[in-house]
């Protein structure tokens, strides 16, 4: 706009000679109308809208000035400015740009994570020292730190937990490594997402591998643990009986014997008036019972 001002004040300045020389009043209308362009032109110069959402900085000689908000500002003609949106942006390192990292043990696995930012107003200078542009911002900063830090949060950690038990406590880990970093340079990282976790086909071979033979353990496990309860089933079951039989042994006595038999005969006797109890009465001689008499 400064250059429209300057060549409109000059073609201005040429028609207000050329038409007082040859007495010409069109001609000095013409430059009239250059003229006034020309201060437009020049005002237009000298004001920089900001839009919503949007912050800028001002380059003026190559000395950046301080930040610009949202609306109209004041600047020199000479001054350059770079605007930054202040809205959040997403960072999706999945598809071609999915992150490949190591676990602890050297498992490879393939990591999908989204990284949403955005540009701190506060610290947009030193954004602008930084990235120089809006659009370098994410290619400079965000992608390549987000990166490294993934892969070294994920080589603190086993496989097993990197794709599933501890998947939660990594995110979190990422997160606030990655806000640590950018926060300084003027990027607000507001959320880490990571949202999948894929094993190589090597990885998942071992991985399948020892499901199985954690299976097989649990069967080997659990077929020791029901024998073992089988075994001491029949050992209680074994003592039991020993110990009936020793109480039953020590209680049996001749005369209780005797008395045993005498009693089973005298049932006997009730149907058969005469009967000879072969029980004898412990002299060898067996034992009349008469069943008819009380």
């Amino acid at each position: 706009m400064f250059v429209l001002f300057v060549l409109l004040a000059i073609a201005a300045l040429v028609l207000y000679l050329v038409g007082r020389g040859l007495e010409r009043q069109g001609l000095k209308l013409g430059a009239l109308a250059a003229l006034i362009a020309g201060l437009l032109s020049g005002v237009a110069s000298c004001v920089h809208v900001v839009s919503a959402y949007e912050v800028g900085v001002p380059v003026t000689f190559g000395k950046v000035g301080a930040p610009m908000t949202s609306g109209m500002n004041i600047t020199s003609p000479f001054t350059n400015v770079t605007t930054f949106s202040t809205r959040p942006v997403d960072l999706n390192l999945s598809d071609k740009d999915v992150v490949e990292v190591r676990s602890r043990q050297g498992g490879v696995m393939y990591v999908e994570v989204t990284v949403k930012w955005a540009v701190t107003p506060a610290k947009v200078v030193e954004l602008y020292k930084l990235a120089g542009s809006e659009s370098a911002i994410q290619q400079r900063l965000v992608f390549p730190d987000s990166r490294e830090i993934i892969r070294n949060v994920f080589a603190r950690h086993t496989s097993e937990e990197g794709y599933s038990s501890a998947r939660e406590k990594i995110n979190t880990e990422i997160g606030d490594l990655i806000k640590e970093r950018l926060a300084p340079r003027g990027i607000d990282v507001t959320t880490v997402n990571l949202r999948n976790v894929k094993p190589s086909d090597q990885l998942q071979e071992q991985i399948d591998r020892k499901i199985q033979q954690q299976q097989a353990t649990e069967r080997a496990t659990e077929a020791a643990r029901t024998a073992e309860a089988e075994a001491e089933r029949r050992r209680i079951e074994a003592e039991g009986i020993a110990k009936a039989n020793r109480i039953l042994d020590g209680s049996l006595s001749d005369d209780v014997l005797m008395n045993e038999c005498i009693d089973a005969f005298k049932e006997a006797a009730a149907k058969n008036p005469v009967y000879a109890v072969p029980c004898g009465d412990g002299s060898g001689n067996p034992l009349i019972v008469d069943g008819s008499k009380n």
